[in-house]
């Protein structure tokens, strides 16, 4: 109960913060960056070098990477092309890299961009040659400003023509209660697209659904909990179903008279609050948070068990 009440209070303390960034990015476009294994004579940090790389491309062009593997991936092959040993002493090694950088759409399989840039890396040992090489990739290359803006413009477009159909899938998944897989689909759509404030508000009447129909589920939950035992037991265990009803839901009034009796009860046994919102917090930004929280906590379960994206060859 104890791990309830704090992980409420902390959703609670995070939602100015929430509000905020919202305010200030809006719901921007979001891509996965995504590196297949490296194999020798790549060392084992080379895909972290790479994938952080990748995350720099992107920042620096606008747009933020996703935690989760969504339906847009940015990635990038490397392939050796020359090798000469330089005499030392020490001896070593100069390799020059091809990277190869797609944008691509994971789920149709199609490439929505791609470049190549070249860099020369120098080590002791072809390892930290290759690594080298690596750190000598120029983000700031002309190539890839193209290649990003270019990736970034035909997923705008895709969302453009796509987002009417998502809408209306969405409210058909909300009809059949599948909610979270509902909220996902219209949390995906950008600020950019022109269809984004459509999705926004039928986003939001989906999460009311959602919350209206969770909440009557909980309290029901919560009731006969209650009235199996009507002790400390039976509280801790009703509180369990309360913590999870928001105070915007239908039925947070009976869930707030619920918790009222069973206080009048149990006294100081049963340490539990209700659900509120700080004073001062943009509630309108609150909801927008926790709707694509719910949405994306959907997309995050539901990763594929294998990521292939050999059509890229």
């Amino acid at each position: 109960m104890k791990k309830i009440i704090v992980l409420t209070l902390a959703v609670a303390m995070m939602l100015p913060v929430f509000a905020q960034e919202n305010k200030e990015k809006g719901q921007n476009l979001a891509i996965k960056v995504l590196v297949e294994d490296m194999v020798e004579p790549f060392p084992a940090t080379a895909k972290l070098q790479v994938e952080n790389k990748l995350n720099r491309l992107l920042t620096m062009n606008g747009i933020a990477s996703m935690d989760y593997l969504g339906q847009f991936f940015i990635t990038v092959r490397c392939t050796p092309l020359t090798k000469d040993i330089l005499p030392g002493p020490p001896t070593k090694i100069a390799e020059t890299m091809e990277f190869t950088f797609y944008i691509a759409d994971y789920y149709n399989q199609v490439i929505f961009s791609t470049a190549a840039l070249n860099a020369k890396g120098v080590g002791e040992t072809e390892s930290k040659s290759y690594m080298n090489a690596i750190k000598a990739m120029n983000l700031n290359s002309p190539v890839l400003k193209e290649f990003v803006q270019t990736g970034r413009a035909k997923i705008i477009d895709y969302y453009n023509a796509q987002a009417d159909k998502m809408i209306m899938k969405a409210k058909n998944l909300a009809k059949q209660k599948n909610f979270e897989e509902a909220l996902w689909i219209v949390s995906t759509i950008p600020s950019e697209c022109d269809k984004y404030e459509a999705a926004l508000a039928a986003g939001l009447e989906i999460y009311q659904e959602y919350i209206d129909y969770t909440c009557q589920v909980n309290l029901a939950a919560a009731k006969s909990a209650w009235v199996s035992g009507q002790n400390s037991m039976a509280a801790m265990e009703a509180g369990e179903y309360l913590s999870q009803i928001y105070p915007e839901a239908s039925c947070y009034p009976d869930a707030e008279a619920l918790y009222q009796e069973i206080k009048s009860k149990v006294f100081d046994d049963w340490k539990f609050e209700m659900k509120k919102y700080q004073d001062g917090v943009d509630l309108e930004m609150a909801r927008i948070s926790a709707m694509r929280d719910v949405g994306v906590a959907y997309g995050e379960n539901q990763q594929p068990t294998s990521t292939n994206i050999g059509f890229l060859r």
